[in-house]
């Protein structure tokens, strides 16, 4: 009996340690995207929501992304194929280029039936305004404002007015035309002097990123400063009119988990959904849960941002933000999947996923010395904590000088590829540490056809890449020098898995790409 006894104490003791991390694998964990999905704004219809974000040079361009339960996302739509098609720095034409610029921070919206979402480009000096009823299959209705309307937020009122609010430091606003065609310029005022005065310091970034939302009959205006010697900063004020006066406080100052704004779920609890600037990976989001206490919105628990939330466990981000492709395509059709975007505006006219069946092929167009000026690299996040990107590149239509493989692109960039270079093919892995890009090795190759790898470790912000290559598929070896991947101003953007091919002497050479295939494992993480 007493054998009996202690054999159930011991299965009870070893139930209780087991129960409690199983019921945290089932709950949700911070962060909720483990990629570049920044400058997020969310809303809800029933119980639904949508999200849209920033990915600048990239076309399509401003993601749609959509989820039952806020954790788990997948890609729905874009706003555009193309910001604009005759700017030479979208189009990578004379040596310019738009990295960290194109459109930025997007405001979405629901009203009276017709979803809203505006953007704004320095690049061309504009906001636009895309509208449609059906935010899945669109079509998108285009207005654009001769003005761009810094990080704006897109605002529907109860008395039938729109507004725009934006700024950095100063916040304004002015008044939209009911149809949104136009801004009224008389309306235009400075709503808050200085929006950074509740972080009572110097200041790094000035408040930035407005979100204005109204609840219960309240204005509240989300911002984001960074304060000196500080991390970010998200700076919070209400008001019982839009006109003001606003009293400001900060929201949360966590991990600089900060910018967005609020959300509620069916069931009526509240969220702060926010991002956090992770290293190579790019800026990733979160969510936080909120209180409200005298009728302020009170973020985190006990002013920290949780790991676990109480909503559904994560997913994976296959398939939803990133996915496997093997290029096959029903008969005639010539279209890419939601997951893939272009560097810039591609040149429809020299990529194809019908003209092989089954292959991605990218013809050459022009000449080009300088690998981030080359058109039509057909691009997907990376993504952490660790994942890897692998392709069949078969070569025998390159011709003469013709590069073609497999990227990480980001200003600091690394690839493995082949290259014609005097009749014979070469295995090469260029690293552009600090924007140097350097030959780190080479190897003769005597076959037409070559397997790539190209693997990222974002633990712990290690941001580290390695390329490998294959022979026949199996046996993977390791070719140059791991990379390091700085999150870097210039692209504004995190590190990016492309397939590419350009000429550096003959024109009309092709590469063809068997498949692109993601994992989110690696062969090693030290």
């Amino acid at each position: 009996m007493k054998t009996s006894r202690d054999f159930i104490y011991a299965v009870l003791v070893i139930a209780l340690t087991i129960l409690p991390s199983q019921a945290q694998k089932s709950k949700a964990h911070n962060p909720i995207i483990f990629a570049d999905v920044p400058d997020l704004s969310i809303i809800r219809v029933n119980d639904t929501y949508y999200m849209s974000s920033t990915t600048m040079h990239m076309n399509p361009g401003v993601p749609i992304m959509k989820s039952k339960d806020l954790v788990n996302w997948h890609l729905v739509n874009y706003a555009y194929q193309t910001l604009e098609d005759n700017d030479e720095r979208l189009n990578l034409d004379h040596g310019k280029n738009d990295y960290g610029r194109g459109s930025w921070a997007s405001s979405l919206r629901y009203h009276n039936g017709v979803y809203y979402l505006s953007t704004f480009s320095g690049t061309t000096g504009k906001t636009y305004i895309f509208s449609t009823k059906d935010i899945e299959k669109g079509p998108w209705k285009k207005t654009i404002l001769n003005n761009s309307y810094h990080d704006h937020s897109l605002f529907f009122d109860d008395n039938g007015k729109v507004y725009l609010v934006w700024g950095g430091g100063k916040i304004q606003i002015v008044e939209l035309k009911e149809d949104l065609s136009e801004v009224k310029e008389e309306t235009k005022k400075v709503l808050i002097e200085n929006a950074n005065e509740p972080a009572k310091s110097d200041i790094m970034l000035p408040a930035e990123g407005s979100q204005l939302f109204k609840i219960n009959g309240k204005y509240y205006l989300f911002n984001i400063c960074w304060p000196k010697n500080g991390i970010r900063t998200v700076i919070i004020h209400r008001a019982d009119s839009i006109a003001g006066p606003w009293e400001g406080k900060i929201g949360l100052q966590d991990l600089g988990v900060a910018q967005g704004g609020l959300i509620d779920t069916p069931d009526g609890r509240w969220f702060s959904y926010l991002f956090r600037d992770a290293g190579g990976v790019g800026r990733i989001p979160y969510l936080v849960p909120i209180k409200w206490e005298n009728g302020w919105p009170v973020l985190g628990e006990n002013g920290k941002v949780p790991e676990n939330l109480e909503l559904p466990a994560n997913k994976s981000l296959i398939p939803g933000i990133v996915n496997s492709d093997e290029f096959t395509r029903k008969k005639g059709e010539n279209d890419l999947p939601l997951v893939w975007q272009w560097n810039h505006n591609p040149d429809n006219k020299f990529w194809s996923v019908k003209e092989r069946k089954g292959y991605l092929r990218l013809r050459t167009s022009r000449i080009d010395s300088s690998f981030t000026q080359v058109k039509n690299i057909l691009t997907q996040r990376t993504f952490g904590p660790v994942c890897s990107g692998s392709t069949l590149l078969e070569l025998s239509n390159m011709k003469e000088g013709d590069f073609a493989g497999l990227s990480l692109l980001q200003k600091d960039f690394g690839l493995v590829g082949v290259k014609i270079d005097n009749g014979k093919k070469k295995i090469i892995m260029i690293n552009a540490e600090n924007g140097n890009p350097k030959e780190m090795e080479s190897v003769l190759l005597n076959q037409d056809k070559i397997y790539f790898k190209a693997e990222c470790n974002f633990k712990n912000q290690a941001d580290r890449g390695r390329f490998y290559y294959s022979l026949d598929g199996n046996k993977w070896i390791n070719i140059g020098k791991p990379i390091k991947m700085p999150y870097t101003i210039p692209h504004f953007m995190g590190y990016r898995f492309g397939l590419f091919n350009y000429a550096s002497k003959t024109i009309g050479g092709s590469a063809d790409f068997d498949y692109f295939r993601v994992n989110d494992k690696i062969s090693e993480t030290k």
